[in-house]
């Protein structure tokens, strides 16, 4: 089974069962690998189907400052594309169950060789990536070398996407399209825009891949919410704060608060 594939089936056989996916997402080096290691395992056995693993970048332009604040904490190890592929491919060593994803920005990957980059990554065991500044328009050369090697290529969609641009994105993405629930940053919300249920099931009937919205989900009554109107539910602010205040002792916290989440997202 290809990358690509892993993704899709993680988030479908969820799906399956009558809820929807969750994926959280944590920013590698946040506050050192060993606890983002722990905090893999602790999403695993809260339940969760893929999780998205953050390369850190100094020009984040899609995050907030939670997430923001996060990568400068990471940024501090110094890391390297080659620590970060390792680091996958010792965690998939161990047994890890889930698929992973990198979320990351065009710029490391287009040093590292994009060529390169697929091949060591499929080789490492990572499963697809995510990322948020390379458009459609300028992503053939990730596009072909990704679909060579299996990997999944999650491309974003936003309030402000024409429906014609919709369905391109939705085309071309592979594992799931990335739909953004508000036309901004990353962050925690207290609320979400009231037509966002309307627009899911409109991206929906145009995807032939998963839809997963993300941006904003950081409470339970919100899952519950969106779960029937998408197949995943991205959540990663929410986690990121927990990481930031608790440090070495997030990974427990971080297993109660995602258990609380998956058993919210009924379908």
């Amino acid at each position: 089974m290809t990358g690509a594939e892993r993704v899709r089936e993680a988030i479908e056989a969820r799906n399956r069962e009558g809820r929807a996916a969750l994926i959280p997402y944590f920013c590698a080096w946040d506050p050192d690998l060993e606890t983002t290691r722990a905090l893999l395992w602790a999403a695993a056995e809260a339940g969760a189907s893929v999780v998205e693993l953050g390369f850190p970048f100094s020009d984040p332009l899609a995050d907030g400052p939670t997430i923001q604040a996060a990568t400068q904490r990471a940024l501090r190890h110094r890391p390297t594309l080659e620590d970060f592929l390792e680091f996958v491919f010792r965690l998939y060593a161990e047994g890890y169950p889930l698929p992973v994803v990198v979320m990351g920005y065009y710029n490391p990957f287009f040093r590292f060789g994009i060529k390169r980059f697929a091949r060591e990554a499929r080789r490492a065991g990572l499963c697809g990536a995510i990322i948020p500044d390379l458009p459609l328009e300028e992503a053939r050369p990730w596009l072909s070398e990704a679909r060579k090697r299996g990997l999944a290529t999650v491309l974003l969609a936003a309030p402000t996407t024409p429906e014609a641009r919709l369905k391109r994105l939705a085309e071309a993405s592979t594992g799931f399209l990335y739909y953004v629930s508000v036309t901004g940053i990353t962050g925690a919300r207290d609320r979400l825009p009231e037509d966002l249920a309307l627009r899911l099931d409109l991206c929906r009937e145009v995807s032939p891949v998963p839809v997963a919205v993300g941006f904003g989900i950081s409470k339970p009554e919100q899952v519950r919410l969106l779960a029937p109107h998408a197949e995943a539910l991205v959540v990663g602010s929410a986690l990121v704060r927990i990481v930031e205040s608790e440090g070495k002792r997030a990974p427990e916290r971080v297993k109660r608060f995602l258990s609380e989440l998956v058993s919210a997202a009924e379908r």
